[in-house]
């Protein structure tokens, strides 16, 4: 409960948590007391004529139960949270006890991840043990974005093709996944001109890869590329230190296509990765890159020993 801004708020819920379990029990009690309405131990209500109800107490069983649960009920409120921000006499939160086996499978891990601390790129990549940790580290965090087989999809970088925005370095990889990335490209239309100019640089990008394109229009708008130039280049080979793209080698992140060019210039993008360190350990993360990195490599590079 610790979201609460106000400690009314706190003090509201433990409250209507207490008195809903004394009215629990008051209600028992009431209907425990409850005196026979007839003389032949019904209600007095009838229903198709001779279909009456009985008032029969409670099974003892049953009433016991109930009483356990509820000071089962006062009890466990009592020990963990659930009165409001009272965090109980046992002083248990998810938070420690999430850390706690944490800190315990790291501990356990500790021998495993020492062997690989003072390995290249090159030498885990030819390590099996450390290959098999690695994909799972990359199953479990971040495949749910570049796919099972690293191969991305729209919006989400191929960590298999060798192209890298920010670097593909095992240390720069090292750091994309400590730190994450954020990629921001903002609208350029009004910088770039009228939408003919729009269009004509989306035909002129289309061509600095060798894509289909209109010859015409791209010659037109090869002077209005320089609204994009500060960023992707005078040449359009991008600048890895920005993370923007590499506009010659014909690998698309957010689509293919004069369509999909003008609504980039158009409207921009704002890419996000997060930030990995909080919920991987350094030594975690330098398997990891291996892994990823060799994602890219050349098979030779890889090959096993």
């Amino acid at each position: 409960m610790s979201d609460f801004f106000n400690s009314g708020w706190s003090i509201f819920v433990a409250a209507v948590t207490i008195v809903s379990l004394i009215a629990c029990l008051v209600l028992l009690l009431a209907a425990a007391k409850r005196r026979v309405m007839a003389s032949d131990n019904t209600t007095g209500h009838v229903w198709d004529e001779d279909l009456r109800e009985m008032n029969n107490p409670l099974p003892r069983w049953w009433m016991g139960l109930f009483v356990i649960t509820v000071v089962f009920g006062a009890v466990y409120l009592a020990l963990y949270p659930g009165l409001g921000s009272f965090q109980g006499a046992a002083k248990w939160s998810s938070v420690d006890q999430y850390q706690k086996e944490r800190a315990k499978l790291e501990a356990s891990m500790a021998p495993v991840y020492a062997r690989f601390a003072n390995l290249s790129a090159e030498d885990l990549a030819k390590d099996s043990q450390a290959m098999e940790i690695g994909q799972r580290l990359f199953l479990n965090n971040c495949a749910q974005c570049h796919g099972s087989d690293a191969r991305g999809s729209l919006g989400f970088p191929n960590l298999t093709d060798g192209e890298w925005m920010w670097g593909g370095s095992h240390e720069q990889i090292k750091e994309t996944i400590t730190n994450g990335r954020n990629g921001v490209m903002p609208p350029m239309a009004a910088a770039v001109g009228t939408a003919d100019d729009v269009r004509n640089v989306a035909h002129y990008v289309l061509s600095l890869s060798g894509s289909t394109h209109n010859a015409v229009y791209a010659q037109l708008g090869q002077p209005k590329f320089a609204a994009c130039a500060a960023c992707h280049g005078a040449d359009g080979k991008g600048n890895q230190a920005m993370g923007a793209p590499d506009l010659t080698n014909n690998v698309w992140l957010h689509g293919w296509g004069e369509q999909a060019i003008v609504r980039a210039i158009n409207n921009g993008f704002n890419n996000a990765m997060p930030a990995q360190a909080r919920l991987l350990t350094p030594e975690q993360i330098h398997v990891l890159a291996a892994y990823v990195w060799r994602l890219s490599q050349p098979t030779q590079v890889a090959k096993q020993p």
